[in-house]
């Protein structure tokens, strides 16, 4: 057997997120059923990390175990093939047996698109809408965000996690005409953690929370002091980093 490592790319409008579950269609699904399809043999495919429902991928990282007979350089082309035009492997590599997408990983880059101004029927499950935003007063909320903290107050009431703290090590905000990306690199993420920061940085420049709230959020671990949680067809595994 060897470990082969994917990088791959899917639009997650029609997928109930990343993780195979029973009756709903997965990322993780489809491409374990391609596997099985196209080389006659099981798969168990684990990734850098969960994406939710909506969300998409740029570069998503998965590993499997492969008998060594399939050639390493058929398995791209051949599961491309199969799989449903929503989903693409970029790449695909041998890697050390002991290599593991998830706890392997260093950090993570997301991106969130925000379509500014009306909404655009043609961009609904590509991005977010905001009518309007304070690019300044986004930045100097993203400065307090950044840094080692517990994020309990930045992430869904519903997580399993146990462990809260994460460091944020770059927040990038970046405007194009009437488009907003804002770029998030961490060494991990809690669940909706992004979709809650960039929701308190549009918060914050709107003036419905201030600083006072963001660092009483920190210190109290209180949900109701930080922004609202933006929807996830704006959001966008760009990169992990190993």
């Amino acid at each position: 057997m060897k470990r082969i490592l994917l990088k791959i790319a899917y639009d997650g409008t029609n997928f109930h997120g990343w993780q195979k579950q029973e009756g709903v269609r997965s990322v993780q699904g489809e491409i374990e059923q391609a596997v099985v399809r196209a080389f006659k043999m099981p798969c168990n495919l684990f990734a850098s990390g969960r994406t939710d429902a909506g969300v998409h991928a740029y570069e998503q990282v998965a590993h499997f175990d492969i008998d060594d007979v399939v050639p390493t350089t058929k398995i791209k082309v051949v599961l491309n093939r199969i799989l449903p035009p929503d989903i693409q492997i970029l790449s695909a590599k041998r890697v050390a047996d002991d290599f593991h997408a998830r706890f392997n990983a260093k950090k993570k880059t997301y991106v969130y698109k925000i379509l500014l101004g009306k909404r655009n029927v043609f961009q609904a499950n590509r991005m977010a809408f905001v009518e309007k935003v304070d690019i300044e007063k986004m930045k100097e909320c993203s400065l307090l965000l950044q840094g080692k903290h517990n994020f309990r107050a930045f992430c869904s009431s519903s997580t399993s996690s146990k462990d809260f703290v994460r460091t944020v090590h770059e927040i990038k905000i970046k405007k194009s005409h009437n488009r907003l990306d804002i770029e998030v690199t961490g060494n991990g993420f809690l669940m909706n953690m992004v979709r809650i920061l960039v929701g308190t940085m549009v918060d914050y420049s709107l003036g419905k929370i201030d600083k006072e709230d963001i660092i009483k959020a920190f210190e109290n671990k209180d949900r109701s002091l930080t922004g609202r949680t933006m929807p996830p067809q704006g959001l966008y595994l760009k990169k992990v980093f190993y």
